[in-house]
């Protein structure tokens, strides 16, 4: 249904037209770009991402047909504590509420888990976002807290959940999965 490829430059220029907005830039990528999102961002973003033993690894979501479908990282990867977490997380517009974003986290947290042997995956959602944390919470997320007013956007302060999963949910999840 869907792949995972290192994200690259010729990705660079559907992810900025996917971003249409500042407020949609924090949603996707809290306070790590600036709007317009520009391809040095992208290049700085990528410059070491992607390598082995990297702290990120960001990824292209292709389709069956090569298409580019969405974008997800891995990033913030401690090797010796075996944590990272999920960010920068945004599906094409025509591609939302299909099923998709379930899939691309299948992916990365199979590629967490059982690749890179991390024992806790965590992710931060804007409390408003009430679709994704609905979809994360589906996937097996947990929540663990509530960051009050965490970035200010339009004169709005934005409050974000944490939420994580650890290696012994995925293992359960996964057996579960399988006997079904």
């Amino acid at each position: 249904m869907i792949a995972l490829r290192p994200f690259s430059k010729k990705d660079f220029k559907q992810l900025m037209d996917w971003i249409p907005s500042e407020s949609f830039m924090v949603q996707w990528s809290g306070s790590s770009f600036s709007f317009p999102l520009t391809p040095r961002q992208l290049k700085h973003y990528i410059r070491y991402a992607n390598e082995d033993g990297a702290s990120t690894y960001a990824f292209s979501v292709i389709d069956d047909n090569e298409q580019l479908i969405g974008h997800i990282s891995l990033a913030h990867i401690d090797y010796y504590h075996k944590t990272g977490r999920i960010g920068r997380v945004l599906l094409g517009e025509k591609y939302r509420g299909k099923g998709f974003c379930s899939h691309m986290f299948e992916k990365v947290l199979a590629f967490g888990f059982e690749e890179l042997g991390l024992h806790r995956i965590s992710l931060g959602v804007f409390d408003f976002n009430e679709r994704a944390i609905q979809s994360y919470e589906r996937i097996g997320f947990t929540r663990e807290g509530l960051l009050r007013d965490v970035r200010l956007v339009d004169g709005q302060y934005w409050s974000l959940i944490e939420m994580s999963m650890l290696e012994s949910e995925w293992a359960q999840r996964d057996v579960h999965q399988k006997s079904s």
